[in-house]
């Protein structure tokens, strides 16, 4: 995460995000009020396979791409991301290393929310903490799915082309 500059989050930005789609004008503005605003340059790392980091970004302006290494140490891409896009949610909801790594394809806007942060939300604000974690679970159900739809097309593929590809 070098390169990064951090400022406040506007609740309008909240509000546009795809965590703010069921929030109150008051919940964008307590969820803005511990989120920050990041940027981050073409061709750098916001995370690094096998690093922990129990934050969940939202692109706001801008694309990443989730790579991953090959055993040559070659650079493969795995899923192309764009505004509006959620990334580290599995490290957000628990803490595990990250399976791939998320570089800038260009220069990148994002909004920050760390769990400590959010986990002081679950006393003061319960309706907030379950309405955020919800948009949560439907971006990784919408990721799974579409991991789902592509593994049934290589199958689909292969069975057909008997293995030979």
């Amino acid at each position: 995460m070098t390169n990064k500059d951090v400022t406040a989050v506007d609740a309008s930005t909240i509000r546009s995000s795809s965590l703010g789609s069921e929030l109150t004008d008051e919940q964008c503005e307590r969820l803005a009020g511990i989120a920050v605003a990041c940027a981050i340059r073409d061709g750098d790392f916001l995370i690094e396979e096998g690093q922990k980091d129990e934050a969940i970004h939202i692109i706001v302006d801008g694309h990443m791409e989730a790579v991953a290494r090959t055993a040559g140490g070659e650079w493969v891409t795995l899923q192309l991301l764009r505004e509006g896009d959620m990334v580290g949610e599995m490290g957000f909801i628990d803490g595990v290393e990250h399976s791939a790594s998320l570089r800038a394809l260009g220069n990148c806007e994002l909004i920050r929310l760390e769990r400590e942060g959010f986990e002081g939300l679950l006393q003061t604000d319960p309706e907030l903490t379950y309405r955020v974690m919800r948009a949560i679970v439907r971006e990784v159900h919408r990721i799974l799915r579409g991991m789902n739809t592509q593994f049934m097309e290589m199958t689909n593929y292969i069975s057909k082309q008997h293995g030979r590809y």
